[in-house]
């Protein structure tokens, strides 16, 4: 099968390296693209999101990515609403932040919980939560439910990991998307390569089948083409032909990449002689997504519907740099601390640009910071439509922003994960964390730790501030105590020894133990 054929986009993937109605009378969106990478760091990409220019923006390739910003806003304190998947998927389709859903964890099996304990001293032991394990289900009321029941044509391609195994949510369709190319439960590829059937054992020479294997892109086993690019071609194909029957189009694109297994793309490798060799092999993969992007640009614009799109470019986390990186752990995000689930900046601090002609001015940026969840309300304004009564939505309506309307009044931005991921690392414990204007309060729920951080001044957070400005430390523990409360936020559980499990202690007890001296 000669690949070249299927698109005429595809020259920027296989060529050689190089609810109910708002009321608003506002300008719509007719049509809504979502380009959600997975684990992409705030510092994967040519394109600056810091307020200088660094070495890894020297490093990557992403000039697709540099025209989507030339064309509309960077949102330089961007953040995902969890520093692992498929909390921030799952904010991303409802509104509400995994404090309110209690999808406070990465999905795998329906019935089963992937944290890990973390362990306090040798008799006790942190544990999660009775969280949301199945994840998202057909009685949400997500995105894509709510632009099928106003007209749209929903597409998912990629990454889904939206609901666990045995759960009706593991198929987009259930949750409102009516095509769904490679999406389903697992969070991970088995391999990116098509000759490997992009499976777990065909990457590992072995016969037979995985959960990990990617599903539904027979077409391309076999073949000697990269997932990514299979996935864009699935893509351009379903919006081609969704536009030439004139359908208003909402698609979720989600490529697997960059998450593990780090793969190189051997059509690029040349581009990066000069770098370790996983790291050259992560580059190519962070320049595959952009060429994907860029694939998608050209349909849109050979459809003529590129200036009717608002497309939105954004990760699901932080960049991994806790392990399968190469070189120095936890620095892959810098001058960010940490990485991909961690509490500390370089977790949850991610790419954000928003394209949307007539209403983005084109080059323009933004120091407002957002949220994943703010994604959902954003959308369905700009498509006409508001959130179901009685369906609690953390998120804001970023329209006004993305407009260069000024400030928005200052609120906290929330995050909750009573969960360890189970890979050491700095700020890779149980937390919740709050930031409100500069401020940024951090709980340890594990070590029980209170730290306090300027993420203006200070991105890489670190100089501690929580000894030397007690007040803001103690109204800041006031808000993340109101907010985790009106979101009915899910403590961590103590277990010591073999004694029932209790709630950990929280945000307000620990304070007052320090203001105590303990």
């Amino acid at each position: 099968m000669d690949l070249r054929h299927i698109l005429p986009a595809t020259a920027f993937l296989l060529g050689t390296a190089a609810g109910a109605l708002a009321e608003d009378p506002a300008p719509r969106a007719r049509h809504i693209v979502l380009f959600l990478v997975d684990d992409l760091g705030w510092q994967d990409a040519s394109l600056p999101f810091h307020a200088e220019r660094t070495p890894f923006n020297d490093r990557y390739r992403t000039p697709h990515l540099e025209r989507l910003a030339s064309e509309g806003m960077v949102l330089r304190h961007g953040y995902a609403s969890a520093p692992v998947c498929t909390p921030t998927r799952t904010a991303i389709h409802t509104g509400q932040s995994p404090a309110r859903s209690h999808i406070t964890y990465w999905t795998l099996y329906a019935d089963r919980d992937q944290t890990g304990p973390w362990k306090r001293s040798e008799g006790e032991r942190l544990v999660a939560p009775d969280w949301r394990k199945e994840g998202l289900g057909p009685d949400d009321p997500t995105l894509a439910r709510l632009l099928a029941q106003a007209g749209f044509w929903t597409i998912h391609v990629g990454k889904a990991h939206l609901g666990g195994i045995g759960s009706p949510g593991e198929d987009p369709r259930a949750l409102g998307f009516q095509v769904n190319v490679a999406g389903h439960a697992p969070g991970g590829p088995g391999s990116f390569l098509g000759l490997h059937q992009f499976r777990a054992n065909g990457r590992q020479g072995k016969l037979g089948a995985s959960v990990w294997d990617v599903p539904g892109l027979e077409d391309y086993h076999d073949h000697d083409v990269y997932l990514t690019e299979a996935l864009a071609l699935e893509a351009c194909r379903e919006v081609r032909e969704a536009a030439r029957a004139g359908k208003r189009v909402f698609l979720s694109f989600a490529p697997y990449a960059v998450h593990a297994p780090i793969m190189a793309n051997a059509k690029y490798l040349a581009n990066y002689p000069d770098l370790h060799p996983t790291e050259a092999a992560y580059a190519t993969m962070v320049e595959t997504v952009d060429h994907a992007l860029g694939a998608l640009l050209a349909t849109l614009e050979a459809e003529g519907i590129l200036d009717e799109t608002l497309f939105v470019y954004t990760s699901d986390n932080g960049g991994l740099s806790a392990h399968a990186r190469g070189g120095e752990r936890h620095s892959h995000n810098a001058p960010l601390r940490s990485g991909k689930g961690s509490a500390y900046e370089g977790g949850v601090r991610v790419p954000w640009v928003v394209r949307w002609p007539g209403q983005v001015e084109p080059g323009s940026a933004s120091d407002e910071p957002v949220i994943s969840h703010d994604l959902y309300p954003t959308l369905l304004a700009a498509a006409g439509l508001a959130a179901p009564e009685g369906h609690a939505v953390d998120g804001r309506d970023l329209r006004p922003v993305l407009r260069g309307e000024g400030p928005l009044d200052v609120r906290p931005l929330v995050w909750h994960m009573p969960h360890f991921w189970g890979v050491h690392g700095p700020g890779i414990q149980p937390y919740s964390a709050v930031r409100m204007g500069s401020l940024k309060l951090l709980f340890f729920q594990g070590s029980q730790r209170l730290e306090l951080f300027d993420v203006v001044r200070d991105p890489g957070e670190q100089t501690n501030l929580a000894q030397e400005r007690p007040e803001d430390l103690r109204r800041l523990a006031g808000v993340l105590a109101a907010e985790l409360e009106r979101r009915g936020a899910q403590p961590p559980l103590l277990r010591v020894g073999e004694a029932p499990a209790v709630p950990a202690r929280g945000v307000l007890e620990v304070l007052a133990d320090q203001e105590r001296g303990r």
